[in-house]
Formats: C-alpha cells, sequence, structure tokens
C-alpha cells in the first residue's frame, strides 16, 4: 500500500463510533459519523477493513472528519478547518515563540502569540481533544489487532498493530510534551465504555514519560526497516528513533534527570542504520535544494525525509497542515499564483527575532525570507505586512507546476515530522553538551554538510566557540535550519529561555517590547471544561 496515496481508501467510520469518549473530550464533542454504517462490534470480520481502519489512523493527523475539507467533522465545538491536528500543533509550537506571530483577531487565538493563554483558550482545548481522538482510534485498532495475524493488502495485522502503537506514543508524546504527566491516560486494555480515565501519574511524575518511552523500545524492533525515499508517510524503525531521540534530548523539560546518553544512542542509529542522506540536488528545479523540502512534490526530493504526514489535493482535503502554512503565510505584495495556490489569507508572519537577531549568514539558500512591501518591526500585529513575511512552503513541483487541486485551495506538500537535517542538529547539541561518544569533530562534519547544501562560504561556517555552545545551537542553528517546521517551542524550553526573563521577544506576555512570563506557560492548561468532567484530573499549576 502507498502510503502517499493512502486517502483513496475509505475511512472506517463505524471504528470512529465505536470509541467511547469521555472525559477525554469535554464540550468539544465527537460525532459518530454515518451511524447507519456497520457498527464497531463486527467492522473488523471483514478482513478488508484492516488497511482502511490504518489509514483514519494516519489520516487522523491531517483530514478533519468523514467529507473534508468540511461536514461531518470528527470533533465539534470549533470551525473545522482550525480543528486539523497538524495546524492546532504547529500554533501552540509556533506562535508563542520568537519565530513567528499570526495577526487574527479569532476568539481567543492572539492570546497564543502573547502567552497569556488560559484554561479556556478554545484552540488548545481543540488540540487536547484531536490528540484524545486519536489515541482513542489508535486503542480502538490495537485492541481488534491483538493476536490477529492475517496479511491484507501485502502488510501483516501485527505490523499494522504496531504501526498503530507508534502513533498512540506519538500522540501520547505531544500530550506530555504540552500538557504534561497529568494527562488523562487510556490503553486499549481499558476497553469500551463510560469510564473516567485515571490521570497518566502525578503532576510532574515520569509514568507518561516512561510508558512511551517502553512501547516505543518495545516495537521499533518491529516496525519495517527505513526505506529512505519511499513511503515517508509510513511509520518505521527510523521514525521510532527519532522520536526517542527528541524525547529523552527534553527528558529535563519535564521535570526528568538528563538522558542524553540514550538520546545519542537512537540518534546514531538514525545516523548509522537508517540509510539516509541530506537532499543536495534541486534536479535541475528553479528552486535550491532545501527548497524542494517544502515544495508539492517533497516526497519525491530525496532521501532526507523520515516521517511525514502526507497531503493531497485531491485525496486529503482540509484547511490545516501545509495547506494552512501555505496560505495563511501569503498577503501583502506577495504574489499566491507563485505558491501554487489561488489566494492568501495574510495571518502568519516572522518576528524580527528570526529575521533580525537570529538572521542568515551571508548568502544562505535557507533565508526564504519575503521583504518587499513588508517591514521587519512589528507594531500592530493585525497589519500583514508589519513582520517579514516567510516563503518556505509553495504548492508547486521541481518542474514549476501548480499542486494538484485546480482550484488552488488544497496543497500536496507532505508536512514533515523528522528529517535527516534533525538529527545532524541533535547530535551535534550533544557533542556540545560532552555527552560521551559524542565528538565535536563529528558535529563539525555534520554542521558543515547543512552549510554546504545551504551554499554558505567556508568563511561563514559555524567557528569553534559557536560549534561548543549549547546556547548557539539551539537558539541560532536549529532556527536557521528547521524554522517554521513545528519545534521551537520544544526547543526554547529545553534551552531555558521560552518563559522567564532571559529571553524576549515582541510581544512576549501581550507587551509590544516583550516581557518576562511565568513558568506556568511551559505546559498548557489541561482545558476546564475537561476538568469539570473528570475529578480524577488535577489543573497544572498557575492555571
Amino acid at each position: 500500500m502507498k502510503f502517499k496515496n493512502i486517502f483513496r481508501l475509505k475511512y472506517i467510520v463505524a471504528l470512529v463510533a465505536a470509541v467511547s469518549f469521555t472525559s477525554c473530550v469535554g464540550d468539544l464533542d465527537t460525532t459518530p459519523i454515518d451511524p447507519n454504517t456497520i457498527s464497531g462490534a463486527n467492522v473488523f470480520d471483514d478482513p478488508s477493513n484492516y488497511t482502511k481502519a490504518l489509514a483514519k489512523l494516519y489520516g487522523g493527523y491531517v483530514v478533519t472528519g468523514q467529507q473534508g475539507p468540511a461536514g461531518q467533522g470528527d470533533i465539534g465545538g470549533i470551525d473545522e478547518g482550525a480543528s486539523q491536528y497538524i495546524r492546532r500543533y504547529w500554533e501552540l509550537q509556533q506562535l508563542p515563540t520568537d519565530e513567528t506571530i499570526n495577526g487574527w483577531a479569532d476568539g481567543n487565538l492572539p492570546k497564543l502569540s502573547y502567552m497569556t493563554w488560559g484554561s479556556n483558550n478554545e484552540f488548545i482545548s481543540a488540540l487536547y481533544s484531536r490528540i484524545f481522538y486519536q489515541i482513542s482510534i489508535c486503542n480502538e485498532f490495537i485492541r481488534n489487532t491483538n493476536g490477529v495475524d492475517i496479511t491484507v493488502d501485502g502488510i501483516s495485522t501485527q505490523e499494522m498493530n504496531r504501526e498503530a502503537r507508534f502513533l498512540r506514543a506519538y500522540s501520547y508524546w505531544h500530550a506530555l510534551d504540552l500538557f504534561g504527566n497529568g494527562i488523562p491516560f487510556t490503553t486499549e486494555a481499558d476497553g469500551v465504555g463510560k469510564f473516567l480515565p485515571q490521570p497518566a501519574g502525578t503532576l510532574g511524575g515520569s509514568e507518561l514519560f516512561n510508558y512511551i518511552s517502553s512501547e516505543l523500545r518495545a516495537i521499533e524492533g518491529d516496525l519495517v526497516a527505513p526505506a529512505p525515499g519511499q513511503e515517508s508517510g509510513r511509520a518505521n524503525k527510523a521514525a521510532a528513533w527519532m522520536l526517542l531521540s527528541r524525547l529523552y534530548l527534553n527528558a529535563e523539560a519535564y521535570g526528568l534527570s538528563a538522558k542524553y546518553d540514550s538520546a545519542l544512542i537512537y540518534t546514531n542509529k538514525v545516523l548509522n542504520e537508517g540509510g539516509y542522506s541530506l537532499v543536495t540536488d534541486n534536479q535541475g528545479s528553479q528552486y535550491t535544494a532545501y527548497q524542494t523540502l517544502f515544495l508539492a512534490d517533497n516526497h519525491t526530493s530525496g532521501s532526507e525525509i523520515i516521517w511525514s504526514h502526507n497531503e493531497n489535493g485531491l485525496r486529503s482535503k482540509s484547511f490545516g497542515g501545509c495547506t494552512y502554512l501555505t496560505h495563511a503565510a501569503i498577503g501583502g505584495s506577495m504574489n499566491a499564483s507563485e505558491f501554487g495556490v489561488n489566494g492568501g489569507w495574510g495571518g502568519n508572519r516572522s518576528m524580527k527575532t528570526l529575521t533580525g537577531t537570529l538572521q542568515f549568514k551571508s548568502a544562505d539558500d535557507r533565508n526564504l525570507v519575503y521583504t518587499d512591501g513588508q517591514q521587519e518591526e512589528i507594531n500592530d500585529p493585525t497589519q500583514f505586512t508589519e513582520g517579514y513575511a516567510i516563503a518556505k512552503f509553495r504548492n508547486m513541483t521541481r518542474a514549476g507546476v501548480a499542486g494538484s487541486d485546480p482550484t488552488g485551495d488544497v496543497v500536496d506538500i507532505d508536512f514533515i515530522v523528522f528529517r535527516l537535517a534533525e538529527a545532524y542538529l541533535n547530535y551535534a547539541e550533544l557533542a556540545a553538551r560532552q555527552v560521551p561518544g559524542a565528538s565535536v569533530s563529528q558535529s563539525r562534519i555534520y554542521m558543515d554538510a547543512l552549510y554546504d547544501r545551504a551554499n554558505v562560504p567556508d568563511a561563514d561556517k559555524l567557528s569553534p566557540t559557536e560549534l561548543n555552545s549549547v546556547e548557539s545551537l539551539i537558539k541560532y542553528e536549529r532556527s536557521r535550519e528547521l524554522y517554521w517546521e513545528g519545534v521551537r517551542r520544544t526547543d526554547l524550553i529545553r534551552l531555558g529561555q521560552f518563559t522567564g526573563g532571559q529571553y524576549v521577544w515582541q510581544f512576549k506576555g501581550g507587551d509590544k517590547d516583550g516581557v518576562s512570563t511565568p513558568s506556568t506557560y511551559n505546559v498548557c492548561p489541561i482545558p476546564s471544561s475537561d476538568l469539570g468532567a473528570n475529578p480524577n484530573l488535577k489543573q497544572n499549576p498557575g492555571y
């Protein structure tokens, strides 16, 4: 089954209806779609339904319901287009940081950019609901494939089971990273029925971290082998290694002891056993090699992408993911047709801390900043022309042809979750932290490779001081390579500079010049609706 085309498969709507959604969802209610279809009790009696149900698990990160881009949504209580998983996740990872600001006045959305949200923020609640909706349908799939060993569409049900467990661990990592250890916790062992989930553990505890770690280590050997350049939408061993690398790299941010040695083990697995390589050839395109990673045909760009959420303008229609990232970044004098879409939404721009303080060194192919008609300084966040625009995502192929959707509404760009460049950066950071087995000389090789790909002159490559500085590598190098890819919040928290006053940027804390913010905001609040529905849960401190 080609996972680039996984959305050709019809979703098993009865699987959704069969899952019990209790306090994990709160007032953003999930709706059983099409109750006239077959029931959850017998959906798995037909072997052909297994791959369709697996498609629903993968599709849950991209599409918003059974129809798309709107109508028959999986969750209610919010505009369906704004409820998309990756859109909600990206905004929480980017809008409160020094890289991005959004100018829309929709509800409580500005409070994400200002880092002034509360427990009633509907955009945070929507992601919370998406995460636990995704975990619930993974639980249902795992429950029904445990002990089943048949082959459907060339994939064994045991392979599918391991992939579902990976996807569940991936969403639980989002829950841990964003909401902490006290979130409601369920597995396939809890069965189906009305009950109030218990929290994963005590606030600030290690229970959820340990669960995610043990799950990934238990299944990574049974996932399919890495296949660089092929089926990047399918979770494989390297995707598990990358998730473990991120998990262990951020252990201290979760209140645990440092686990950098474990982060190095799994980073090295990606680097030494994955077979991946940087995309360094633009294949005759008008775009640079770096840009090809963010085009409509990025799934064929080369062997750098480890795992992605695959999007298709005809088969996975939604107003989230890279469709959102492309449209929302276009405004002012920007020509939408050059981006392969029918118009801009005039929302997301960069902060001067990205384009100024974090400016790229001399010539750098990664510098996809649009300045024509834009001013770098932001006085009024609602004005798109204040703040430089970012032209990173384009719904154009390497041949210069717009994506498959003739209306120009929905893009074909796959949202990259993991790529090899991040593994290079992880290794460099571990070497700077002097983790045994990570050498600065090898770090130099990896970082030079990123600079060579970006066509940066040798004179402007990293100095020895920069290469040995954890702050420099996280604050500057990761931003130059990975900006707007949905990792910035987590990176700044690991550095200890997301909250507090050591590092401020415009509109941090709601002040034009930026102010110190309390550490409360290192995690998001449990939605007040869920606390009211489930007395087992406790609110995160400070909310």
